[in-house]
């Protein structure tokens, strides 16, 4: 990885742990790309992002490109406070955490915001498309109705 690119996603994510294991994870999103490890011996995805693949061990693990297709596993509207939580977030009204399957695996799931819905119209196995919003200064992965 260019040094450039390590300057650029620390910098822009400056409270986040990054480390070589999640790296490209972050450096996707700076590309509005959502990058998930992929076992390039089995073709497993897997995800949090991880050195060796969780299901034959190969260390032949490279991050792949998902299309962020996918169904509402779960989802949860979070009511935390006018104090706590993410700046320019609005808790007080309720705000909608999803955990998404990917169609890319059966099991392969990313947790996001959903965006472009009243929170009294998500469901789970509701079909959402990946999204993008701008949140302290960088992209961040969200999902809407597809």
């Amino acid at each position: 990885m260019p040094d450039s690119n390590v300057k650029e996603v620390l910098e822009r994510f400056p409270n986040t742990w990054i480390d070589r294991d999640n790296f490209a994870m972050f450096e996707g999103f700076l590309e509005k790309r959502m990058l998930i490890n992929r076992c390039q011996d089995c073709q497993k995805y897997f995800q949090p992002p991880w050195p060796s693949c969780p299901n034959c061990w190969s260390e032949n693990v490279e991050p792949t490109e998902v299309s962020g297709n996918g169904v509402v596993h779960t989802f949860v509207i979070l009511h935390t406070g006018a104090l706590v939580g993410v700046e320019g977030v609005d808790y007080m009204k309720g705000y909608p955490l999803l955990v998404v399957e990917l169609e890319e695996q059966e099991g392969l799931r990313v947790t996001g915001p959903m965006v472009n819905c009243a929170n009294e119209d998500i469901r789970i196995g509701m079909p959402v498309r990946l999204n993008w919003i701008e949140r302290q200064g960088h992209p961040v992965p969200a999902f809407q109705p597809a």
